[in-house]
Parts: structure tokens; C-alpha cells; sequence
């Protein structure tokens, strides 16, 4: 799985996720087994991330220096 996902879809959470906005994914093998993934979403009183149905995201892959950007500004 990747480390950032595009949201795609914001549900009834327009207040947490923002279409077309890049997030980074947590690591949560449980969640991903029940097709959910662990996102730090636009509230980020979470450290660790909220979950949310993957249906809401789709996987990206970044070139490196832009990884390490979104990485150092808490993306």
C-alpha cells in the first residue's frame, strides 16, 4: 500500500477529507483487512490517523522529493 492516497470521495465528512487532496496513510493491517485505511485527515487532532472506508481514496505514488515535502510538512 502506499503511503498517500488521493481522497475521492469525502462522504458525509466535507469537514475532514477534501476531494482531489492528497493525504498520508498510517500503516494498519487490521484496518486494511476490513477494507478500511488510517488517513491524517484536515482535523490532525489525531496523530495516528482516523479510519475511513478505502473507497474513499485511491493510491498514489510520489516522486521521492515530493514525498519527503509532504512529510516534513506534516502531511
Amino acid at each position: 500500500m502506499s503511503n498517500f492516497v488521493i481522497c475521492i470521495n469525502n462522504g458525509d465528512n466535507p469537514a475532514s477529507l477534501i476531494i482531489g487532496k492528497v493525504y498520508r496513510t498510517v500503516p494498519d493491517a487490521e484496518a486494511e483487512s476490513h477494507n478500511m485505511l488510517r488517513v491524517v485527515d484536515e482535523d490532525r487532532s489525531e496523530p495516528e490517523g482516523y479510519l475511513y472506508p478505502a473507497s474513499m481514496f485511491v493510491p498514489i505514488e510520489l516522486p521521492e522529493v515530493a514525498e519527503r515535502a509532504l512529510l516534513a510538512a506534516g502531511a
